[in-house]
């Protein structure tokens, strides 16, 4: 069933409709309670985040409560008055939404009556159809390719009927451009926002025929690029592009990992899918219609149609709920006032702002799966709650060439020093110093944060790291963040970039998922015993391992390690092993 609009529900409040001084609706006492179970067993999950949806839409007042669901006045206006807030205003930072059924139950005259009339009339509303056909499910690589998520995004652009966007750093599998291809043949728009355009459009002759970018643009998809690195990796099937009514059924893609090979079948990636969620879908939409407007044409196929979106999706038409946002890095630039395709950075910390009040938040238990650990407001976050809350939970775990020597962190400091002495008082020298490349996991660990690292090699190579590229992290259990955000401040301030919240019970379960591969990840080779085998391997053996089984591995097990290596291998530290780690797999004896 189709809600009625805001607009007739505005008349309703305004005209008194239907209101009246004696409620003649059976009520609950005023401490009445559900039925026993009533958070867990009286009704299903489904039906209880119907009701919780029904409750903490903005469209909805006590009016509508009072005269529509049939609630006994003060338990409708109470229960309005809860979720907006000590101001009475609907949409302000005081909102306080309902959580679960238990803050609902603890609502004044709100009891086993309440939420029968409540559950019955968020089924009249379709709150109950609306959320059977939400979505949301995680793929963690590294899997099988069959069981991918290059397959899963395959699959979802052979079922697009209308529109296919697309925001990516990285793309290069063939499964996906046959995918593409079969859908440009239906009659589906798409449209294709590539980072690596910005190299291809540089190429001539046949390294520009053949090159990623013209071969998308063959098949008849607009390829674009911006100014400044495009580093999401989202896709919006079926999108708003033109009705914002399609933001109940569209699907996003969004995660840490790129369509590639590696990243489905080496590396500790993440890839979320989402349906029906609007808030998301919105947000993301909104993002791209953004970057889309102010892009740049890779210019192969100059026939090729530039389309923009024929809906303007505005502020007020996304409502931020309880249990879902997104946060954008693009948030933190402005256009040039004479040139709209020229994106320059300000002091603005969209991102890191957030993550640093999610970490401030958090009270039992902080869980972080990154590749980089660069960003100096989250780790300074993370060091500040260890030092308020020594016993709490706090678990970073970051890819190998994070890990630095306590002397190279000495270097680092020293360098920053040197770097904020020479800037003075000028403020944009100043963020040059803070957002170079500087290594926290040795900082963080030192403050007696347990960090550990994904370890596979003495030295990092792109052609055989296995790395842990996942950009995620979990608070209390039960709020997560991830998207395609490094924690770096180059991230935040140099690249275009993505992080979804989730919380609350309607995404208990994807929530879970990702504990539990956070919990799994963070024990890589321990209990195989694997630093003790190539330990011993180091010592014995022939010759030296250099590329090894990947392990989760401590500060001090890795400067340990790299010790004995060291120790064992006289050639470790020649040009040729330094330059050229990639040809050295193994150290002769």
């Amino acid at each position: 069933m189709i809600k009625r609009t805001a607009l007739v529900v505005t008349l309703g409040l305004a005209l008194g409709l239907g209101c009246s001084t004696v409620d003649s609706d059976p009520s609950d006492g005023a401490d009445d309670n559900f039925a026993t179970g009533k958070a867990d067993g009286a009704i299903s999950s489904l039906e209880a985040l119907a009701v919780l949806a029904l409750v903490n839409d903005h469209l909805v007042n006590a009016v509508e409560l009072d005269d529509d669901a049939r609630l006994y006045k003060t338990a409708a206006y109470n229960i309005i008055g809860h979720r907006n807030g000590p101001d009475g205003v609907v949409g302000t930072a005081d909102d306080d939404a309902f959580d679960d059924l238990n803050e609902l139950d603890a609502v004044k005259y709100v009891g086993k009556v309440a939420l029968e009339r409540l559950l019955e009339y968020a089924i009249s509303q379709g709150y109950l159809d609306r959320l059977a056909g939400k979505t949301a499910e995680v793929i963690f690589s590294p899997q099988p390719y069959a069981n991918s998520h290059n397959v899963r995004v395959a699959a979802l652009i052979d079922g697009a009927t209308k529109s296919v966007d697309i925001a990516v750093y990285s793309y290069s599998d063939a499964l996906i451009g046959t995918a593409l291809e079969n859908a440009v043949n239906r009659g589906v728009k798409i449209r294709f926002i590539f980072e690596t355009a910005n190299d291809d459009r540089k190429k001539t002759g046949t390294d520009l025929e053949n090159s990623k970018s013209a071969r998308l643009e063959r098949l008849g998809i607009n390829v674009r690029y911006v100014n400044k690195i495009m580093h999401h990796k989202y896709m919006i099937v079926d999108g708003p592009r033109d009705d914002i009514n399609d933001a109940d059924s569209a699907w996003v893609v969004s995660g840490s990992g790129n369509w590639s090979n590696g990243a489905a079948t080496r590396y500790d990636e993440n890839t979320l899918f989402l349906r029906g969620h609007r808030e998301v879908t919105l947000r993301m939409q909104a993002e791209f219609n953004h970057l889309w407007a102010h892009s740049r044409d890779f210019i192969w196929d100059d026939t090729l149609p530039y389309e923009l979106s024929g809906l303007t999706i505005e502020r007020a038409d996304i409502q931020d709920g309880p249990s879902s946002h997104a946060l954008f890095t693009s948030d933190n630039f402005d256009l040039r006032a004479t040139s709209p395709t020229t994106f320059r950075v300000t002091g603005r910390n969209t991102v890191s702002d957030g993550l640093v009040d999610a970490i401030g938040r958090a009270t039992t238990s902080i869980y972080i799966a990154s590749g980089h650990l660069r960003s100096r407001p989250v780790a300074e976050a993370i060091i500040a709650k260890k030092a308020a809350n020594p016993g709490m939970d706090i678990r970073v775990y970051l890819d190998g060439q994070e890990y630095i020597s306590s002397w190279y962190h000495g270097e680092q400091l020293r360098d920053l020093a040197d770097c904020v002495e020479v800037a003075g008082t000028s403020a944009s020298k100043l963020r040059k110093c803070y957002d170079s490349g500087f290594y926290f996991g040795y900082q963080v660990g030192q403050a007696g944060v347990t960090v550990r690292y994904k370890y596979y090699s003495y030295r990092w190579h792109y052609s055989y790291a296995k790395q842990m590229h996942n950009k995620y992290a979990i608070f209390d259990g039960s709020e997560l963040w991830t998207g395609s955000y490094n924690l770096s401040n180059n991230a935040e301030h140099n690249t275009m970039e993505n992080m979804i919240v989730l919380r609350g019970a309607e995404f208990a379960d994807v929530v879970a998922a990702y504990t539990n591969n956070f919990l799994s990840i963070w024990d890589t080779g321990r209990a195989d015993n694997k630093l003790a085998d190539l330990r011993d391997e180091v010592q014995n053996a022939s010759s030296i391992p250099l590329v090894f089984d990947s392990m989760s591995l401590s500060w001090d097990e890795v400067a340990s390690l790299k010790s004995l290596i060291y120790s064992n291998c006289s050639a470790i530290n020649t040009t040729d092993y330094r330059t050229n780690p990639q040809n050295h797999w193994y150290c002769p004896r």
